[in-house]
């Protein structure tokens, strides 16, 4: 059975919703992307070195990270040999079962959120400004009730201009309490108070916010680690997540905002925000490769439920979905 064709039966067996989403969600990727291979594949006859090149170039414009493009054009050209592959072609599968490859090897490969089924969860988001964060952590919350899940905030950014209203406002929009204090207040003491309002209201989740201000790296790290610690105390082994939001139009700024926050604290997800605005969305291979992060939730539209799980085969599909469904 060929790859796409199993691809084809793994993605069937999930919703079509999620599905179409992805589809939707990478095409301007796809579009740029795909187009490229297309137009490469049917202007060679053979698969040989200038190829290669050719498509390392491809790979390199879609942002999918020079390390690891270089990765991914040596495996592709032994996988070539190994399997004595001479019409470009039959290249398409190679490259899409590499990607996948590449990103399930790079250590764990679960996408899932680590919730505690016997007690609170304390999801910390990190984050410059402007990626989307606030919005996001609403999109969160909304996914999360609609689980069933008993969700909270806490405005942790207190130094931003109206970051507290925006997330009040997705709060009332979604129907879940946002903790908060005065602009200007410590954000420790928000912590404080948000987990001690979520044990006593018997929360599932608590989702806190967090400033984004990266001007100054020492003094973020201090404020990070003082929020975990006060998170910690009172809850032994939170925050559970800490999840580090990355605006996908950004490219390679988003890897080194990634560089900087994984130095910063314990980051154990990457949220990329916007995926759909973007032409280059081979970022997400170029986080989970060279920075060993899981990418672990995808804005895949503007609409409530557009933030998705991100599923490395999902995420194939939409790069080629024209040629999985081409199929029979």
């Amino acid at each position: 059975m060929s790859f796409f064709k199993r691809l084809k039966e793994k993605i069937t067996s999930q919703t079509d919703t999620v599905t179409e989403k992805f589809k939707d969600g990478l095409s301007k990727t796809r579009d740029n992307f795909s187009g490229k291979v297309n137009d490469l594949v049917a202007r060679y006859r053979k698969v040989d070195e200038d190829f290669f090149e050719e498509l390392e170039e491809i790979l390199i414009q879609a942002d999918v990270g020079f390390d690891t493009v270089m990765t991914l054009v040596e495996e592709l050209k032994m996988e070539v040999k190994r399997k004595n592959i001479q019409d470009p072609k039959e290249v398409h599968a190679v490259i899409s079962e590499k990607l996948i490859d590449i990103y399930e090897r790079a250590g764990e490969s679960s996408s899932d959120l680590n919730i505690q089924e016997d007690g609170l969860t304390v999801m910390l988001f990190v984050g410059v400004n402007g990626v989307g964060k606030t919005t996001t952590i609403g999109k969160l919350a909304h996914k999360l009730k609609g689980e069933g899940k008993k969700v909270m905030l806490a405005a942790g950014d207190t130094f931003r201009a109206g970051a507290i209203e925006q997330l009040e406002v997705w709060g009332d929009r979604v129907g879940v309490e946002v903790i908060k204090q005065g602009a200007g207040s410590d954000p420790a003491a928000v912590m404080f108070d948000a987990v001690q309002a979520a044990k006593s209201r018997k929360a599932d989740v608590l989702i806190c916010d967090t400033a984004g201000r990266l001007q100054n790296k020492v003094n973020l790290m201090k404020e990070l680690e003082k929020v975990k610690r006060v998170i910690e105390r009172e809850v032994p082994g939170a925050p559970h997540e800490v999840l580090l939001a990355l605006d996908a139009t950004t490219g390679q700024n988003a890897m080194v905002q990634a560089k900087t926050f994984k130095e910063a604290t314990n980051v154990t997800g990457i949220v990329l925000t916007k995926l759909d605005g973007t032409a280059k969305g081979g970022i997400v291979l170029a986080i989970r490769n060279e920075l060993e992060i899981p990418v672990k939730l995808v804005g895949l539209g503007e609409k409530m439920d557009d933030l998705q799980t991100f599923n490395a085969e999902q995420y194939v599909y939409g790069l080629f979905a024209e040629m999985v469904e081409a199929e029979d």
